[in-house]
């Protein structure tokens, strides 16, 4: 059985506990889209650069990329699916640890530094240092950028949440997490995909 979950709205502010600010390197955000550092990600104002992946973090997240780029051959539905490439929100610039990009938005020259939105699916997977608040955050201003679906992985607690816009769906252990939205018709067993 898959519960729907309805969430308050998120703070517009995000807090970044679980990254390493580098408050001497302050650049403009577009300074940041033309040249950006390897695993940094530009948040208010901030160089603020991803820490905290572990094991089960990167197992998860290779296991998604992998799932969701077979499917998408598998299914004729073309696009690519990608791995912490930077995107821009309507604040920030963020790389999402899964993002899956329709044939329609894929740019014609097969490559870019930065997205210009958020990408249609993306995946974020909490690290033992994430907070909830701070990646239910996130996916908000990836919802509010152009992002149409979003997954939110808990590798500990083996739970999935996904939102395609109308609230939260709630997936367990002992259940099948399913595409909402994007690459329709894709079905994973949480307990594969967390395993």
């Amino acid at each position: 059985m898959t519960a729907t979950l309805i969430l308050p709205e998120t703070p517009a502010k995000i807090p970044e506990t679980s990254a390493k600010i580098q408050p001497e390197n302050v650049i403009s955000l577009e300074e940041f889209l033309v040249k950006p550092p390897e695993r940094m990600e530009w948040v208010d104002g901030n160089l603020v650069e991803k820490t905290g992946m572990t094991f089960k973090h990167g197992l998860a997240q290779s296991k998604l990329s992998t799932y969701w780029r077979i499917y998408k051959d598998s299914s004729g539905q073309g696009g690519e699916v990608i791995s912490e490439t930077l995107c821009r929100t309507a604040k920030q610039g963020r790389r999402p640890d899964v993002a899956y990009i329709t044939p329609e938005l894929l740019p014609h020259s097969g490559n870019f530094t930065s997205f210009s939105q958020s990408f249609p699916l993306i995946a974020e997977v909490a690290s033992p240092e994430d907070s909830g608040e701070e990646l239910f955050a996130k996916a908000q201003e990836y919802l509010e950028s152009g992002c149409q679906e979003i997954w939110l992985l808990f590798p500990e607690a083996r739970l999935v949440f996904v939102n395609a816009g109308q609230g939260w769906r709630l997936f367990n252990a002992n259940e099948v997490v399913n595409t909402q939205t994007i690459l329709a018709g894709l079905s994973i067993a949480v307990s594969e995909l967390l395993a």
